[in-house]
């Protein structure tokens, strides 16, 4: 029988039906521990997957901690130690080898809080409607709780999380984001502003889903007919064009200057990548190398 708590905060959660596969990212912290015991709680055929990325000197311990849970919930465990050297964007290249082990369908457990710790980085770093949206719920199934129910769900059921001593780091700039820069958002609005960015962030993601509908019938080959569309629409078909089969958008920049090709300001122009937009007889034709593999976010 499913715990008292898990059984109210599911009703907040986004999980997949009963008995559809389930591939939860568990770190052993409080948050993915609690993602395990309530996809285990909704019916999910749950596996565990903890990614050791070698940066730690307890990511032995933290995986028996995830293997412990996941033999109390009945779920699979799978351990898988992946090499990230020192460098620049560490935490980015760590992601992008968690995530190729994880796999493009995997749940994580971020909550509320993480969302719109993600809002606002991406607005800090000038990102447009998409990234203002925010994580969407299909992988992000407790998108709907707070971190304090996260860590009272944990407590509820005897679990004692790991402690991730980067967490506090303010080199990092998330980890400034939640100990700053929300705090004092709080306190300007005098009132929790978690509830208010993340129901902004829904709103915004259904407005960019209903834009990406109309912008699909959009041939953003044909420069004409992009040159002529509403700007709105003909950026977001020349994004989505220049996104396929990538992990991340093009900028504003690279949009803009293929719009000026479309409209016949400029013969060709660089996108990023290598990548490079031309006109030839009406039409647009984009040149360079094909995507690599793409993980998840």
């Amino acid at each position: 029988m499913a715990p008292a708590l898990a059984v109210d905060l599911l009703e907040r959660c986004t999980f997949p039906p009963p008995g559809h596969p389930a591939r939860c990212a568990v770190s052993g912290g409080a948050d993915s521990l609690a993602l395990l015991v309530l996809a285990a709680a909704a019916g999910c055929s749950v596996t565990a997957v903890h990614v050791d990325h070698g940066l730690r000197p307890d990511g032995a311990r933290e995986a028996e901690v995830v293997a412990a849970a996941a033999r109390r919930w009945g779920a699979g465990f799978e351990s898988h130690r992946v090499h990230v050297g020192a460098g620049p964007n560490l935490e980015a290249r760590a992601r992008r080898a968690r995530w190729e082990v994880l796999g493009p369908g995997a749940l994580t457990g971020h909550t509320a809080d993480d969302q719109v710790e993600t809002v606002l980085l991406n607005l800090l770093r000038g990102a447009g409607l998409d990234g203002l949206g925010g994580m969407a719920p299909e992988r992000h199934p407790l998108l709907g709780l707070r971190r304090r129910e996260t860590r009272a769900l944990c407590r509820a059921e005897g679990l004692e999380p790991v402690a991730d001593p980067t967490n506090d780091d303010p080199a990092h700039r998330r980890n400034r984001v939640r100990a700053e820069l929300v705090p004092l958002a709080s306190s300007i609005a005098c009132r929790d502003v978690t509830p208010l960015v993340a129901r902004q962030a829904a709103i915004l993601r259904e407005e960019a889903a209903y834009l990406d509908g109309l912008a699909a019938a959009l041939d953003p080959s044909r420069a004409e007919l992009l040159a002529a569309a509403p700007p709105v629409l003909a950026r977001r078909a020349v994004r989505r064009w220049l996104r396929a089969g990538r992990a991340h958008p093009p900028d504003a920049a690279a949009v803009a200057r293929v719009l000026d090709v479309a409209a016949g300001r400029a013969r060709a122009a660089e996108v990023g990548g290598g990548r490079r937009v031309r006109r030839r007889r009406g039409r647009l034709v984009l040149e360079g190398p094909a995507p690599p593999p793409v993980g998840g976010p």
